[in-house]
């Protein structure tokens, strides 16, 4: 049985790609149909058809041409660029009978190929006597927005790699010249054809030095000098991903908002605040959503909005410490309160504190739980990430993957955001928003000094950058 049934060549423009598609339709059995799936044509430019399927039959169904690479003579497959038809990419991607075979090129050679391509409008050459040359301007954002593209396209093709657990055949642009690496490739295909010789019948079109073929060589140098190539700026995220967690969504009885509530924020006030705004008791509020339930909801409520409302890191971190750990009321975690008194020392009661829990030991408690929470949240601990201390922006990233919010609120915000959203809706009277959002905000007053603020920065930093939060304000 042939190890695969197509395969597909994921590249970028000015790669190789045209080279490789070659060299691989040089051996025996292998047919690589060019840029199947570019939306502006079928393989080639001025091409009407491929195997069969028209251009507009392809765009109407490109599975269409997908079943007939699969099925053509031989083993067949075709160039993919970050820009083709994203229809198939899933079934690709997903499908372990697909050859994958992953192109790559430093991303400054083949963003400065394209623009001497652009503008010499030359983008194969074949005949070194009719080389078009010509110097060309670098310029930063472009080029950024390039590198964006090209690394978000590569990330998604390890990740989905990974999940599936397949491999792929990785070639460099600079090993497209060795005729080993070709016949390497066609191993990996399950063809038993090799090379004796690469077919050289394209030719590379701008061998000249990097600075004589950018007129803004310095210019060029300053800018790549300021990207992050190894990202050594970036905050550390360890954290494991969150889904969309949908049952949590609670909607109001009658208005068309959608609560997206981050635990250990202010639901209580915020929920209060979506019934009043229908006149209704909180028991008439709508929840218990999954996927299908809340498609139909959406579907019936025409101008629906959903909003998430953030809470300052250091509240929240105190409101979990306080409701979860501190707490041995029902919805309290006992198992995990009960591991950090014992491995992590909390100085906390054995049941609910009494008047021999001072001011001074809350502190103590707090700051170590926060060094508990960000051993967590960096994966050291047997215990699991909890949505009451994971980071707003991971659980942010978790609805998104079913229902970004419309509008995310700040708390110390909550009045008049609260109003915008419900004006948006139109609703032209809203009820208050309870004076008290933090019931536990009295209590972190008390204890509240730079250390924890360091302690929950450390913590939460990249809840910081993202939301922009300044210092807790007491």
């Amino acid at each position: 049985m042939p190890k695969f049934d197509y395969f597909v060549v994921f590249a970028e423009m000015r790669t190789g790609s045209n080279f490789l598609e070659v060299n691989i339709n040089a051996l025996d059995g292998l047919h690589c149909h060019g840029e199947a799936f570019n939306p502006a044509f079928i393989s080639y430019p001025n091409r009407e058809e491929t195997l069969g399927v028209t251009r507009a039959e392809r765009d109407a169904d490109p599975h269409r041409l997908l079943d007939r690479i699969k099925a053509a003579e031989g083993l067949n497959g075709f160039r993919f660029f970050n820009d083709h038809d994203p229809r198939v990419l899933d079934d690709i991607l997903n499908d372990p009978r697909c050859g994958k075979v992953i192109l790559t090129r430093n991303p400054v050679e083949s963003y400065v190929s394209w623009k001497i391509a652009q503008a010499t409008g030359q983008w194969k050459l074949t005949n070194v006597k009719h080389a078009k040359a010509r110097t060309v301007a670098f310029d930063a954002t472009e080029f950024e927005a390039h590198l964006e593209a090209l690394q978000a396209f590569q990330v998604a093709l390890l990740n989905r790699l990974q999940r599936t657990g397949q491999s792929a055949f990785y070639i460099a642009y600079e090993d497209l010249q060795d005729v080993e690496v070709m016949n390497g490739l066609a191993r990996f295909l399950g063809s038993d054809a090799r090379l004796e010789a690469l077919d050289k019948s394209l030719k590379k079109q701008n061998p000249a030095p990097m600075a004589d073929k950018v007129s803004n060589f310095d210019k060029m140098e300053e800018a790549l000098a300021r990207l992050d190539r190894f990202n050594l700026n970036r905050t550390p995220n360890f954290e494991p991903r969150r889904g969309p967690v949908v049952p949590s969504y609670v909607a109001a009885p009658h208005s068309p908002l959608l609560f997206l509530p981050i635990r250990g924020g202010p639901e209580a006030a915020v929920l209060d605040w979506l019934a009043g705004l229908d006149e209704a008791a909180a028991d008439r509020l709508i929840g218990g959503f999954n996927q299908k339930t809340l498609r139909k909801w959406k579907r019936d409520h025409p101008g629906h909005r959903s909003f998430a409302v953030l809470r300052h890191p250091v509240a929240r971190a105190h409101a979990a410490f306080c409701d979860k750990i501190l707490s041995t009321a029902p919805g309290a975690y006992v198992e995990i309160r009960k591991i950090l008194r014992q491995q992590f020392k909390l100085d906390i009661p054995n049941g609910e504190p009494d008047a021999s829990y001072t001011r001074q030991r809350h502190r103590a408690a707090f700051l170590g739980f926060l060094q508990f929470v960000k051993a967590n949240l960096a994966g050291q601990t047997a215990i699991r990430v909890d949505p009451f201390w994971a980071s707003q922006s991971t659980v942010l990233q978790g609805f998104s993957d079913f229902a970004m919010p419309d509008m995310i609120i700040r708390e110390d915000r909550m009045e008049d955001d609260l109003a915008f959203l419900a004006a948006q809706v139109g609703k032209a009277t809203m009820p208050a928003v309870g004076d008290v959002t933090d019931p536990h905000a009295a209590r972190l007053a008390e204890i509240y000094d730079k250390d924890i603020e360091k302690a929950a920065r450390d913590v939460y930093a990249r809840d910081y950058m993202t939301f922009g939060f300044s210092d807790y304000a007491a």
